[in-house]
């Protein structure tokens, strides 16, 4: 049997090492196509490109990715910059947008992650909070705290239990996009997933599953795209 073609988006860094080269590099933590391998797909890697080329990206796939990574920017959202919003990345900001966009309109099943999640929501028009205080354990070391699903949801019918999930958050949806439903929460009321509630499969999650063993929500989404 074939296994759907996922397409991941990648981050863009101006300096990378391997052996003795340090190079700017397109790349990608191996937790996202372990996942994707994990859950029964194939994984093809979409580094920043001209946002022109991206519906014919995504008219190749059969499922999308938008992977964690920098900030959002806020220029996006109709904000100004708070002192504690990171820096963005313009050529991802750009590139992203355009393959979420694409994706909706062609009905590609769509995940998006933590950034992913966010750049979704913005996508369609929402805001994000600038910075969650309370919710990194330690800089550069993911924590874990519980996600409680809203009953009905698609994100429901994954995981139907609260479950403890992989976390790293900086930022987070505020005001939802034209047609986005909440689906599952934090404790202290932090929207954790958003999904459009209609035929095509669209989920964003705020944690970040491909640092854990959990396996759900890509698998749903490979059964989607196959």
């Amino acid at each position: 049997m074939t296994r759907p073609l996922i397409g991941v988006s990648t981050y863009l860094e101006s300096g990378a090492r391997w052996g003795v080269w340090e190079l700017e590099a397109a790349l990608l933590p191996v937790g996202y196509p372990r996942l994707v391998q994990a859950a029964g797909g194939v994984a093809a890697m979409l580094p920043p490109d001209d946002p022109s080329y991206a519906a014919g990206a995504v008219a190749r796939l059969d499922g999308l990715v938008i992977a964690g990574g920098p900030d959002v920017d806020p220029a996006l959202y109709g904000a100004e910059r708070s002192p504690r919003c990171g820096p963005s990345a313009p050529e991802r900001d750009a590139w992203e947008l355009a393959l979420i966009r694409a994706a909706l309109d062609s009905g590609t099943p769509l995940l998006g992650i933590c950034r992913g999640m966010q750049l979704l929501n913005v996508a369609l028009g929402g805001t994000l909070i600038q910075h969650l205080d309370d919710h990194v354990v330690e800089v550069g070391v993911f924590g874990r705290h519980p996600v409680k699903p809203v009953p009905g949801t698609r994100y429901a019918g994954i995981t139907a239990e609260e479950t403890d999930v992989p976390t790293y958050h900086h930022q987070a949806v505020d005001r939802l996009g034209a047609g986005l439903l909440a689906s599952a929460y934090a404790s202290d009321g932090t929207i954790e997933a958003i999904e459009l509630p209609d035929s095509a499969w669209v989920l964003g999650v705020q944690w970040h599953p491909e640092m854990g063993e959990d396996v759900r929500v890509m698998r749903a989404l490979t059964h989607a795209a196959s």
